[in-house]
């Protein structure tokens, strides 16, 4: 073994201890690959200047418009769970579902897959869902088990459902990987791979999950009743077709417009999942300020129906002015966006007045920069990582192992995924994302593997393994917020069957790459 293989092993090896030691990510990753790379140029294994690279990388990150969503998509969730849009959900899904037996854990799961479509984020999901849901399904009589186990697994669809903070760092980084596969390959001109790509891909498999986790929870409610009894008709008291509408209107409806609105723009080539994520924040501003004050709403209506507005004329028009000529329908069209945007931006001044008066504009924005800036200090200690990794030919060392293994690209890709799926146990989605997948992504990539189905299958892959006992970080999410009746053994006990059923959707996703690759190209082509 080469003196310079030696010292990219010992560099992979010492930052994960570290890692695992409790220390800094963001710092680890950049203090271990400065002193490596000291190491290696003192030793003549690396050219110092290698690192004059860096600052381009930098810079390509903060020209990045795909990672300009991530502090929108993460506004847009942290503003939807702090004003109150999870409860009234949970409370109007559990006043249409509650009469039927295991109805209760029906609405948590579905629930759980809308706050997961919004926010994107394990960890509030998991907590807020806990915080919520759990106290009522244990005092309804709900088996501690089924209770804990659904809503773990309610709250790591984040991962999986689109759009997901998971699934654009994920593509942006499947994306680079791509594009230097094919160049290795001779190929200077290949088909883009974009975040949007990932989101039609993962759909259906994250539809799917959703799906199975109802099925499991009915089939738990007919096969032991006890586990999941009904809510008492007298306890809800009677509800009329007139106000069932206005709870899915007022509680439901809204949210599942704003999801829909935000995956619907990027899936129909409308908007960029920035310009997407710039809506999804405007939408969860509105429909925050709708619920702060008892106060007349014209003002949020008015901006909805003047985004409903732009979005037609947009569709419907051209609407550029650095035109030599605009007919007559243009002009019209024009001078009506400019209104709509007048209306928008009233609307959206009238709320961020309504959530600061609240006290949650301030919550709101502080967890958005916590969470932003932790991505992006990550993602420059990773790229540093990534480059004197590099620099010593680690890269050219995992390929020539992977490419060795028995059964080929699917040796190769198994052995990733294990080594992914164990990885969750002990670091976050973002540092594996940043860490691992630059590394192993272009060699599996060169191998003919499809980058969509691949981003897909990490994206479940990590999802399983923040579910999965002892070590899933959902676990320990649920037991920080778990009344003292609900023991760890009732949460490791409860999540088995839901890890079978994740177990069983990454195994139905590996043998049909079709589930995560046919709405891409029937969407995008």
């Amino acid at each position: 073994m080469a003196l310079n293989e030696v010292l990219a092993a010992l560099m992979f090896l010492v930052t994960f201890g570290l890692l695992l030691g409790g220390f800094p990510v963001a710092f680890t990753l950049s203090g271990v690959a400065l002193i490596f790379a000291a190491l290696g140029a003192g030793v003549g294994e690396l050219d110092f200047s290698f690192l004059s690279f860096m600052p381009q990388r930098i810079f390509g990150n903060m020209t990045n418009e795909v990672l300009i969503a991530v502090p929108l998509f993460v506004f847009m969730g942290v503003m939807l769970e702090r004003s109150k849009v999870a409860e009234e959900l949970l409370d109007s899904m559990g006043r249409l579902f509650g009469p039927l037996r295991g109805g209760l854990g029906i609405s948590v799961i579905i629930v759980g897959a809308l706050l997961a479509a919004s926010t994107g984020i394990v960890g509030a999901t998991v907590v807020t869902m806990g915080l919520l849901s759990l106290p009522t399904m244990l005092r309804r009589g709900y088996d501690p088990k089924l209770a804990c186990g659904a809503i773990s697994a309610a709250g790591t669809l984040g991962q999986i459902i689109p759009p997901s903070i998971v699934l654009i760092l994920l593509g942006d980084q499947i994306s680079n990987a791509y594009q230097d596969a094919q160049r290795t390959l001779g190929n200077y001109s290949p088909e883009p791979v974009s975040v949007g790509d990932l989101f039609a891909g993962a759909l259906l498999p994250g539809l799917s999950l959703v799906g199975l986790y109802i099925l499991y929870q009915i089939y738990m409610a007919w096969r032991k009743p006890e586990s999941s009894p009904a809510i008492p008709i007298e306890e809800l008291g009677d509800i009329s077709y007139g106000q069932m509408f206005r709870l899915i209107a007022s509680a439901l409806l809204p949210p599942i417009i704003l999801i829909v609105a935000v995956l619907g723009s990027i899936l129909a080539g409308v908007a960029t999942p920035t310009e997407a994520a710039a809506v999804g924040s405007i939408g969860a501003l509105l429909l925050a300020g709708a619920r702060q004050e008892n106060t007349s709403n014209w003002p949020v209506v008015m901006a909805v129906l003047a985004l409903a507005l732009m979005y037609v004329l947009s569709l419907t028009t051209d609407l550029r002015v650095a035109r030599d000529i605009i007919d007559i329908g243009d002009q019209l069209a024009i001078v009506a966006a400019i209104v709509a945007a007048v209306a928008v931006t009233y609307g959206t001044g009238v709320c961020l007045l309504r959530v600061h008066r609240s006290g949650i504009l301030l919550e709101v924005m502080r967890a958005t920069l916590d969470i932003t800036a932790m991505v992006f200090v990550i993602l420059i200690g990773a790229a540093l990582f990534s480059l004197v990794f590099r620099g010593f030919h680690g890269d050219d060392m995992v390929h020539d192992f992977l490419a060795s293994l028995p059964g080929g690209t699917f040796g190769a890709v198994l052995l990733v995924m294990l080594v992914m799926f164990f990885l969750g146990f002990f670091l976050d989605f973002i540092e594996i994302i940043f860490v691992v997948v630059p590394i192993v992504a272009p060699i599996l990539l060169k191998m003919n593997v499809d980058p969509v189905w691949l981003g897909v299958m990490m994206a479940m892959n990590l999802q399983t393994s923040f579910l999965t006992p002892p070590f899933g970080f959902a676990l320990f999410y649920l037991r920080g917020v778990a009344p003292p009746e609900v023991t760890t053994m009732h949460i490791y006990r409860g999540v088995l069957p839901f890890v079978l059923i994740q177990i069983l959707g990454l195994a139905l996703l590996a043998l049909f790459p079709q589930l995560a690759t046919w709405l891409p190209k029937v969407v995008f082509g």
